[in-house]
């Protein structure tokens, strides 16, 4: 696309917004108006502008995208996404590694939607995320990594299972030197059900770790330098969800299950 041509879309606001609105079909001048909240004698030159470049056509005051109008707003939607979900906080997204993330998913991050950078009160920087904790008992599925030992674990994966909800965890090592030494008999006790899938993952993560259920993902990332902060993010939107899922069945490949016949400590 030429210069000329990104100006034309990107510098007026209702330009961009016109081709966006088209993208669902024909619109009247009045509808466009409307949507738009302002004057014909606003919109009319920008439009022109973009009837001029061949992005838009009319008939009878009514307005459409040309083939090359619609080619062109169908590559903004991503993008424009995709900044949405950036800019929510350009510092948080610009320092953290991210080069986990497989490419067809991070080609896709436009999917988490407009999540909450969340940055936990000095008092609260040891708790588990509290929508998760609220959510996941009474969702149908909760998925799962971490590379942290929280003592909290053993009560949290129990009361999941109680309530029947099927739990896909991936931890790290450590972790399960954590379930060794401290909750092993826990541990024992909840892999006797079929509810909990449980695996280690083989080589070191470089991620803090992350939840999905039917209500939330939330994840943790480290900064660029390897450093740990306790900082992370929050998305509630059914794209995020789904691409939550597909992160941890990426994961899921790297890692070793573990079930109620090998679970047992030496």
């Amino acid at each position: 696309m030429s210069k000329k041509l990104l100006d034309i879309i990107f510098a007026s606001e209702k330009r961009k917004n016109v081709l966006l609105l088209l993208l669902d079909g024909a619109k009247e001048m009045n509808t466009l108006l409307d949507l738009l909240e302002t004057s014909r004698n606003s919109l009319l030159p920008q439009i022109r502008f973009l009837e001029d470049h061949y992005l838009v056509n009319h008939y009878n005051d009514t307005y459409e995208l040309t083939s090359i109008g619609k080619l062109i707003a169908e590559k903004m939607v991503p993008l424009l996404e995709t900044i949405d979900v950036l800019d929510c906080d350009i510092d948080y997204w610009g320092t953290r590694y991210l080069n986990f993330i497989p490419p067809h998913l991070l080609q896709n991050i436009d999917k988490l939607g407009k999540c909450k950078v969340i940055t936990p009160a000095f008092t609260d920087i040891y708790k588990l995320n509290e929508e998760i904790l609220e959510t996941s008992p009474i969702s149908k599925s909760h998925y799962g990594i971490v590379t942290f030992y929280h003592p909290l674990f053993p009560q949290f994966l129990s009361k999941m299972i109680s309530n029947n909800v099927n739990v896909h965890m991936i931890v790290s090592q450590p972790v399960m030197e954590g379930f060794r030494t401290e909750h092993s008999i826990e541990f024992e006790q909840l892999m006797q059900s079929e509810l909990l899938h449980f695996s280690v993952y083989n080589g070191n993560m470089s991620f803090v770790g992350f939840a999905c259920n039917d209500y939330y993902f939330m994840m943790r990332l480290l900064k660029n330098n390897g450093e740990y902060d306790t900082k992370y993010i929050l998305c509630n939107n059914k794209e995020a969800l789904e691409w939550g899922k597909e992160l941890f069945a990426h994961c899921l490949k790297s890692s070793t299950s573990i079930d109620n016949t090998t679970s047992k400590f030496d």
